[in-house]
């Protein structure tokens, strides 16, 4: 199983398969990382030239606690094989023989949760330089309660994962790219999350990260580092 970030993925799919390919070893590969379909495709094709079995994989969910489980959905001609680490505990769900979908499923998911999470996070920024965010919350906690919970749950978690989220948004941009819809929303997704990364909380990691730093103090650090 391959769990790196998204832009080191060719690098790593390429140098595997090199390996294989000069040792002539039998292997299952998983590349379960945020990557387009198309992008898994060619990899897939790298990686079968060479020798290997691949596995289109994509992992939804946080890591395994309290008896819960992520999601790991498969697709490809390989992928029941991959099934079998379900009599280990995996949630492993499989999509079918073709490639891609199982890339297509976390593209799609992670358009809607850190996509949402970026746009929270720009408007909170502005709604902090303009001087509003006492009235804008006033608001939200009136007429959006479910969307103020979310951003107390999420944003003061997200810029310790802001850094390593950028080529993520950047595979969502080419997806939907190439099924011939804009990829400008996720140009401004990657944006957001490459501007935060820049700042002092883009150098934590969610384990060295300030437990305490609620919403509103994560969105005035950023604010202030944000220039005009």
């Amino acid at each position: 199983m391959s769990v790196t970030v998204s832009e080191a993925v060719p690098g790593l799919c390429r140098e595997i398969a090199d390996a294989v390919k000069a040792t002539g070893t039998e292997l299952l590969f998983a590349e379960c990382n945020a990557i387009a379909p198309e992008l898994s495709k060619e990899m897939g094709g790298v990686l079968q030239g060479a020798g290997a079995r691949y596995v289109d994989a994509s992992i939804i969910g946080g890591p395994p606690r309290n008896g819960s489980s992520p999601r790991i959905y498969v697709s490809g001609d390989n992928a029941t094989e991959f099934e079998q680490l379900r009599d280990f505990g995996l949630d492993v769900r499989n999509l079918g023989p073709q490639l891609g979908r199982a890339s297509g499923i976390k593209m799609c998911y992670a358009a809607m949760t850190k996509g949402t999470t970026a746009l929270h996070a720009e408007l909170l920024i502005a709604a902090e330089k303009l001087g509003l965010t006492k009235e804008l919350m006033a608001e939200f906690s009136g007429s959006q309660p479910a969307v103020v919970s979310r951003m107390e749950g999420w944003m003061p978690t997200m810029p310790a994962k802001s850094r390593r989220w950028v080529s993520e948004m950047e595979e969502i941009e080419k997806t939907f790219s190439d099924l011939g819809m804009t990829p400008n929303i996720f140009k401004g997704v990657a944006d957001i999350y490459r501007m935060i990364s820049a700042t002092a909380l883009g150098d934590e990691n969610p384990e060295s990260r300030d437990k305490d730093r609620d919403l509103a103090d994560t969105i005035r650090i950023i604010a202030e580092a944000v220039e005009e």
